[in-house]
């Protein structure tokens, strides 16, 4: 391993470990010998074979691996689909009857489909959309809230091979437009209105508007959400376009069977959420996919036959299509899906919901959990949360004090904790505990999953502590190209070493050879020669009890040639001051050096995120070098940025 300087320093240290729970092991987990890792490495091609054949496949593979750098194939020659397995197959037992989708609306409305229903549900609108004229091929457009016909129109497009582009139904019209167009989508599939927060979303008037511009757009299927009966709802329904769901579904005459589909055939195409640029159109095939998310799904959720699972993302984010959709539902799962936000009507939402379906696995993001701790320990614990048995994280990296009270609070100190790192492009998760094997810590993923491989590299390929996280050997559910742009592809994801994955995230190795990640490259400190990862500076913020959550960015300064500024946000009747803006100064000089000693803190209410809770650490960083601010289309609450700006250059 190089002794070159590193690409990031190493600042913060977690001491904290937690063995996995004696109960847990009483549960028989589906891992409970770390052997797996050796065997997995030994050789991981027949490792993931392994996987592969727990799925049902028309044809076997001739091959396992096509391993060309870039361009990849993984089960070469085999048949398949992703359907079949994710509900055909569950009709042969006991599976039949039992209940695959549990779904509560904002308003409190209530749906569970059994693998039986979901299954007759999604061989019809299979039919309805064959009957439209959509091909195997054909791209397919959805902009739903998460109702089930969002699951189920996804799996009806894998049915008979079309390729679904699932968006976000808190985009606007102009970005779902874009993303028509990239994909040139024949259908659209969309809802009179979404709920959130007790108002309506207008996702009909969104497509509207839209599909002006979207010459490829032939038909618009539209769910009746909003009232219930379709009459009641004026949304425009234009003759010869636009169709309701419930009397296509009504007239069509029975299913279609499952089209065979090449393990390297198209599943779905999903954007990324184009805060810069045009979107990416992350491509994702049919049969390694599927084999990565049924394996990570079992393994990392140690998913059982009686678990009641809950992943709280949008199916417009990959989060929700791997581990809402295809991954659950693969294992033959029971999964509960919710429409709406999570403070609504109240803040205990989430919490009674748990209490009410009797969750027992919970999968979530860190900036909802931060949310959390700065609504206080009171709310969760008017609940009886006494069925969860593991939670997880995903989609940032977790703050360690975030992780305390999630483990303590909302696990009961009993439920291990799995703090998953993958991405949109990796398809499945990448590094991770799995439950019944792994020692965790506060704000680490720990190891790559068993068949994973990953290394820490600095600019010139070498192996280091600290440096830019590298991916140095193929897996099942990487994608394969961005949709139409083979070009970005190879720059953006293999260009910057021969042969290998560059995620674009900072990381580091502790004395367990654990990874933790440390946020993006492109938001990597560079303060006096020192280049820092926002993650640690962050944890050692809300390492004060008094701080719920904060974001760093760098600020140009004369000397340094950058300086940190930090975004705090106070938990609920903790008053901002002077004096508490140097006390948090001090409390980061204590955890990781002066170094890391933030130049200004700025207190707000809220912090600027993306509709999926990613902090837009590029927005804060335009209102920290007093810059206009940038485009503020993918916010959550675009008010947000406005009244932080005012603040700031209040304080100024």
């Amino acid at each position: 391993m190089s002794t070159e300087p590193s690409a990031l320093d190493d600042l913060l240290q977690e001491g904290r470990r937690f063995p996995v729970p004696e109960a847990f092991l009483e549960g028989a987990p589906h891992v409970s010998d770390a052997s797996v890792y050796a065997e997995a490495e030994s050789d991981f091609e027949a490792y993931w074979e392994g996987w592969a054949e727990e799925l049902d496949w028309y044809e076997r593979w001739d091959q396992v691996l096509d391993w060309q750098p870039p361009r990849v194939k993984w089960f070469v020659g085999g048949k398949l689909n992703v359907c079949h397995n994710c509900v055909d197959r569950h009709l042969k037992g006991s599976r039949r009857n039992k209940a695959a989708l549990i779904w509560e609306g904002e308003p409190g409305d209530v749906r569970v489909l059994t693998y039986h229903d979901l299954h007759r549900l999604v061989a019809k609108f299979a039919n309805v959309l064959k009957q439209l004229g959509v091909e195997k091929g054909d791209r397919v457009a959805i902009y739903l809230p998460m109702i089930p016909e969002a699951a189920i129109a996804m799996l009806a497009c894998a049915r008979i091979g079309a390729v679904h582009s699932v968006v976000f139904g808190g985009f606007s019209p102009d970005s779902l437009a874009d993303r028509i167009n990239d994909a040139e989508a024949k259908v659209v599939i969309t809802a009179d209105v979404g709920h959130r927060r007790g108002g309506l979303v207008p996702l009909k008037s969104n497509v509207d508007r839209a599909v002006v511009n979207t010459p490829s757009i032939e038909h618009v299927i539209v769910v009746a959400r909003g009232a219930g009966i379709a009459e009641d709802v004026d949304v425009g329904m234009q003759a010869g376009r636009d169709q309701w769901y419930h009397d296509l579904m009504r007239d069509v005459r029975g299913g279609v069977p499952c089209e065979p589909m090449d393990a390297e055939d198209l599943l779905y195409i999903l954007y990324t959420s184009g805060t810069t640029g045009k979107p990416k159109g992350v491509v994702h095939t049919t049969g390694g996919y599927l084999t990565q998310v049924y394996a990570t799904t079992k393994w990392v959720f140690d998913l059982k036959e009686e678990d009641r699972y809950w992943c709280t993302a949008d199916v417009g984010w990959v989060t929700g299509h791997s581990y809402v959709v295809y991954g659950p539902l693969a294992n033959g799962a029971t999964v509960f899906m919710y429409e709406g936000a999570p403070d609504w009507p109240d803040r205990s939402r989430l919490w009674q919901l748990c209490e009410k379906y009797g969750i027992t696995v919970f999968y979530t993001a860190p900036t909802a959990i931060r949310a959390f701790m700065r609504w206080g320990e009171a709310l969760p614990k008017q609940h009886n949360l006494s069925d969860l048995r593991l939670l997880g994280t995903v989609g940032e990296p977790i703050n360690p004090e975030a992780w305390m009270w999630y483990h303590r609070v909302i696990g009961g100190e009993r439920c291990p904790i799995v703090d998953t790192w993958w991405q949109t492009e990796t398809g499945a998760i990448m590094i991770t505990p799995v439950p019944g094997v792994t020692e965790t810590k506060p704000g680490t993923a720990t190891r790559p999953f068993p068949g994973i491989q990953a290394q820490i590299l600095n600019d010139d390929g070498d192996e280091v502590r600290a440096g830019y996280l590298a991916i140095t050997r193929p897996w099942p559910s990487m994608l394969r190209t961005v949709w139409r742009d083979e070009e970005r592809y190879r720059q953006t994801y293999w260009s910057k070493w021969k042969d290998v994955y560059f995620p674009g995230d900072g990381a580091k190795l502790d004395e367990d050879d654990h990874f933790w990640i440390l946020g993006r490259v492109d938001d990597v400190l560079n303060v006096a020669g020192h280049r820092i990862g926002t993650m640690e500076v962050e944890s050692a913020l809300v390492d004060d009890k008094r701080v719920a959550e904060a974001a760093v960015v760098g600020k140009s300064h004369e000397i340094k040639g950058q300086a940190i500024a930090a975004f705090v946000t106070l938990k609920e009747g903790i008053d901002s001051s002077d004096q508490v803006a140097s006390e948090l100064k001090a409390h980061v000089v204590e955890k990781i050096g002066a170094i890391a000693r933030p130049e200004a803190i700025i207190f707000t209410a809220d912090l600027p995120k993306t509709r999926s809770g990613k902090i837009m650490r590029r927005l804060l960083k335009d209102i920290a070098e007093g810059r206009a601010v940038g485009d503020t289309t993918t916010l959550a609450d675009p008010e947000v940025v406005r009244k932080l700006k005012d603040r700031y250059e209040d304080e100024e």
